[in-house]
């Protein structure tokens, strides 16, 4: 596959898998607004645009500034309406490499949110969009694999949005765990926050049919992080980034694959051998930094490996 196809197609997978995760912890946070105090409201932004990497203060905003920055403003590269216009003109550039199905779903999607800003937006209900636009992206993924072929182009597909959802969920659990107390007799302040980052995984109902209703910061962490049948898992997103390298590998039978090879099973078993426990006494912050290295270790090897290799390397490919 040409290097330009790969580049492609991975960034158009990683775009849209931001663009799903910014408005779901958009979402989630206008919800809560709802039954919180101001002071609250600003921790959880600060949480929310951390967690989105987003140097942005959230004490000098409130809310319709915040959702303006996360949603629509262009110059905010990880906004909702950004990720969607980058991803969409990424699939423009490989249009005979994707159905003529996934380029209409992604088409439509772009032009619903073009159409709409956030003043229209903010009067009508802004949660209704954020929810459109996240069934958008789910229906994207359903008919990418029911419509093109399981061959080099789909795995790329595949790496692209588990790199970033990997990454992003510790990135997501890392904030979380740096500002909430583990202690087991959490107020119901605590309480709600960390339904708030169930639900920012869409993992309450998962993680309460494996639980139950006890809500307990070190199950939520075990849950999130480890469970390996859970799609929005850190574990999960990291077993499919792998199987997605492995078949890469297979397709290109490129002999300098080993090293990604070694990084994407470093990263699993990390994953797959953990426990929680000895996870939190040698501490999650550290443990959690050291998922996102890895993901960006991952992200760069293989990006030179497939995207800005060389010609000598090409030939002796």
């Amino acid at each position: 596959m040409l290097s330009r196809v790969a580049d492609s197609l991975y960034w158009l997978s990683r775009y849209l898998e931001r663009a799903e995760h910014t408005a779901r912890l958009t979402d989630v946070h206008l919800n809560l607004m709802l039954d919180q105090s101001p002071d609250s409201a600003r921790r959880r932004w600060r949480r929310v645009l951390a967690a989105l990497r987003d140097p942005v203060s959230a004490s000098s905003k409130d809310a319709y500034e915040l959702a303006q920055l996360l949603t629509f403003d262009l110059g905010n590269e990880s906004s909702v309406v950004s990720c969607i216009v980058s991803a969409r003109e990424n699939a423009r550039q490989v249009r005979e490499q994707i159905s003529s199905e996934m380029w209409e779903q992604l088409n439509r999607l772009f032009h619903e949110v073009k159409r709409t800003d956030i003043d229209n937006l903010w009067d009508t209900e802004p949660l209704e969009f954020l929810r459109a636009v996240k069934e958008g992206v789910h229906l994207f993924h359903g008919i990418t694999d029911s419509t093109m072929s399981h061959g080099e182009g789909w795995q790329f597909l595949q790496f692209g949005r588990s790199i970033e959802r990997a990454s992003n969920v510790a990135a997501l659990l890392d904030v979380h765990f740096q500002q909430l107390p583990l202690s087991e007799d959490a107020d119901a302040t605590d309480h709600a926050e960390w339904i708030g980052l169930l639900r920012s995984c869409t993992a309450l109902e998962a993680y309460c049919r494996v639980y139950t209703a006890d809500l307990r910061p070190e199950r939520i962490a075990e849950f999130l992080l480890l469970n390996a049948d859970f799609p929005f898992s850190v574990r999960f997103a990291a077993d499919r980034l792998r199987e997605a390298l492995e078949a890469i590998h297979i397709s290109t039978q490129s002999r300098r694959a080993d090293h990604v090879s070694r990084l994407a099973g470093r990263l699993g078993a990390l994953l797959g051998y953990g426990q929680i426990d000895e996870i939190i006494a040698g501490g999650m912050h550290q443990y959690l930094d050291n998922i996102q290295r890895q993901c960006a270790q991952i992200n760069h090897s293989a990006y030179l490996l497939y995207v800005t290799y060389p010609i000598e390397a090409a030939l002796e490919a």
